[in-house]
């Protein structure tokens, strides 16, 4: 087929609508190239519940195979199930999923052994400059002896991994409601959680790669509706709700009120300190709340800031040696799991945390949820350049006021700070703000608002 690259590789994995965009054919070329560029001889894939996402991981895996590499299926998984292949394998990886997005898209997320991601820099680059000199005529005929296609059951083993890093063993019984999706998490769930002393209230389990329930997106607040009400009418401890490929997820309490993700990463960070001696350097995003670094400070730890992504997370976890990393985007990283996101490992850790206590699941996040957040608002632009710019000269030179760039631009100031950042992909800039209360935050966002918008 003849397929626009530049439309679907992005800045961190391949993602595209199935079959316009891409199909069986470019899925095959890619395997070949995947290999090529990161020199593996060996490698593991694993795919969702996608229609399309058996037949386009069978296709890489033959354009693997035939270039003399031995590949391990693992079938169905959730996203942090193949980074567990790969970190555990020591192979290097690729999931096919799209993540939350629409039905009709697919994708291929792509690791080297012991789950370090290829992205734009580390690889992928070079991926798509051999998939594209390679649509007219094909991958090159390989004079190796064809590799392997075995498949291997990897569930067990990591649920086994994964309950080995939280220590669940003494929690009072909770009940818990868990909104799979019909992704992936419905079919991880009952095997993490088996045997402990749990009530689960299932909702959406079936895999169901068409969505029929809603998107797979628990940031949007319309996708947790259901979830909010179950819990209410369940009389729940809390309620998980699980992305398309479970490698996010996202808390409500027992209110069916949403907890903050910067909450959720300064309740687990402060876990994990405490579970390395209070020592230990934690990575957060620029657009965390002012919470997260506070958390980390206070129970002995070392708060290191980054730009927005995993690779970055992922580069300053590895060259930091962090314990744990936390995005506003629900995306959680340990250094147990070979410095990958898990949504999982992260969900009992709030488990561990309500259930190692008798309060409420709103009372315990209370401590981690200080201050008044916008959420993240996005505003279409014709001149991203031009309204940062603008944004910039408003506050530039003003008394108390900070501004720096590490990440599009933060302006900060004692009882407040905003950011805003564009998007690599759509005319729109990002604003996310942040105050000591709610009145500050409001004038501040809309101010902020006014001027990207103006």
């Amino acid at each position: 087929m003849t397929a626009d690259l530049s439309q679907l590789v992005k800045a961190y994995d391949v993602r595209g609508v199935v079959p316009d965009q891409w199909d069986e054919t470019l899925a095959e070329l890619f395997g070949a190239a995947f290999v090529q560029v990161t020199g593996a001889d060996a490698i593991v894939t694993g795919h969702d519940m996608r229609p399309s996402s058996p037949g386009l991981s069978r296709a890489f895996a033959r354009g693997a195979a035939a270039r003399g590499v031995d590949v391990t299926e693992i079938g169905l998984c959730s996203t942090d199930q193949l980074y567990y292949a790969s970190g555990a394998f020591g192979l290097a990886g690729a999931m096919f999923t799209a993540s939350h997005n629409p039905a009709q898209y697919n994708g291929i997320k792509m690791c080297r052994p012991g789950a370090a991601p290829v992205g734009q820099d580390t690889g992928l680059s070079e991926i798509r400059e051999l998939v594209e000199s390679w649509m007219d005529s094909g991958a090159p005929t390989s004079d190796a002896t064809p590799g392997t296609i075995t498949q291997r059951d990897t569930l067990e083993d990591y649920s086994a991994h994964l309950r080995g890093l939280v220590d669940l063993t003494s929690i009072r019984p909770l009940k818990v409601v868990v909104d799979a999706g019909n992704g992936m998490g419905g079919h991880t769930v009952p095997t993490v959680f088996a045997g402990l002393p749990l009530t689960l209230v299932p909702m959406y389990f079936e895999l169901d790669g068409t969505f029929p329930n809603h998107e797979a997106n628990p940031l949007d607040p319309a996708n947790i509706v259901d979830l909010q009400k179950r819990v209410r009418e369940e009389d729940a401890d809390l309620g998980i709700a699980f992305d398309g490929d479970a490698d996010r997820c996202f808390v409500v309490d027992e209110r069916g009120e949403p907890v903050s993700p910067s909450a959720i990463t300064a309740l687990v960070a402060a876990r994990e300190l405490a579970r390395n001696g209070g020592k230990g350097t934690v990575i957060h995003n620029l657009i965390t709340s002012w919470s997260v670094p506070e958390v980390v400070r206070e129970n002995g730890g070392t708060p290191v800031r980054t730009r927005v992504g995993h690779s970055f997370i992922k580069a300053e976890m590895a060259t930091s040696g962090a314990i744990f990393g936390g995005e506003h985007s629900a995306h959680y990283y340990f250094k147990d799991f070979w410095n990958a996101d898990t949504g999982m490992l992260a969900a009992l850790h709030v488990l561990a945390a309500l259930g190692g206590q008798e309060g409420t699941l709103s009372a315990l996040v209370a401590q981690y949820d200080r201050y008044a957040g916008s959420g993240e608002i996005n505003s279409t632009v014709d001149d991203q350049a031009g309204r940062l710019a603008a944004i910039k000269a408003t506050y530039e030179g003003r008394e108390d006021i900070t501004l720096d760039e590490l990440d599009g631009l933060t302006v900060t100031a004692t009882d407040w700070w905003f950011n805003v950042r564009p998007s690599n992909t759509e005319p729109l800039l990002r604003l996310n703000a942040e105050a000591r209360d709610e009145p500050t935050m409001v004038k501040v966002r809309d101010e902020a608002l006014a001027i990207i918008r103006g």
